[in-house]
């Protein structure tokens, strides 16, 4: 039996991190080739231990600035103009990736697989959408869906061409 310090995750063998017991076969032959493991020398135990309190420095980083992101994101409120018809549904829908781009000219850049949509919105109003972010963190955005002004003043041209011919006779 050999121990080897796992530098990866192996499924049925343990977590990146775990000291394991494997026979050494698998070792010499998979695990060490693969580079899914070191031997556990003291120098390598050392070496491993200090990639993981750098890793773990780096990770508590990045939560403390994903948590500022989530505040800022939280704090927004996204106004997302789109065409609809006179009992609100809209010509089309609002997906995540229209969301994504209205963040985007807020200054936030965030990726439309981290923007939580059940379905597409298909009508006018205000919604709560939730957005993933790294290392567990969740944030709510308000989204307002409103009418674009510019099919109000075209639906308005139509009303009064309409109206002058009846004007002129």
């Amino acid at each position: 039996m050999m121990k080897l310090i796992l530098k990866d995750t192996v499924k049925g063998l343990g977590k990146i991190g775990e000291i394991v017991d494997v026979r050494d076969g698998y070792a010499r032959n998979y695990l060490l080739p693969k580079g899914f493991g070191l031997l556990t020398t003291p120098r390598n135990i050392k070496a491993f231990e200090h990639a993981k309190r750098v890793v773990a420095d780096k990770i508590k980083k990045e939560k403390l600035q994903m948590g500022e992101v989530a505040q800022r994101i939280a704090a927004l409120t996204l106004s997302i103009p789109v065409e609809a018809n006179e009992e609100g549904h809209l010509f089309g829908s609002v997906t995540a990736r229209d969301i994504s781009d209205a963040l985007m000219v807020q200054g936030i850049e965030m990726d439309r697989n981290n923007i939580v949509l059940e379905k597409p919105i298909k009508e006018l109003g205000s919604f709560f959408i939730s957005v993933v972010l790294p290392h567990e963190t969740t944030a709510q955005i308000k989204v307002e869906v409103t009418r674009t002004e510019k099919r109000s003043e075209d639906k308005a041209e139509v009303k009064e061409a309409a109206q002058e011919p009846t004007a002129a006779e």
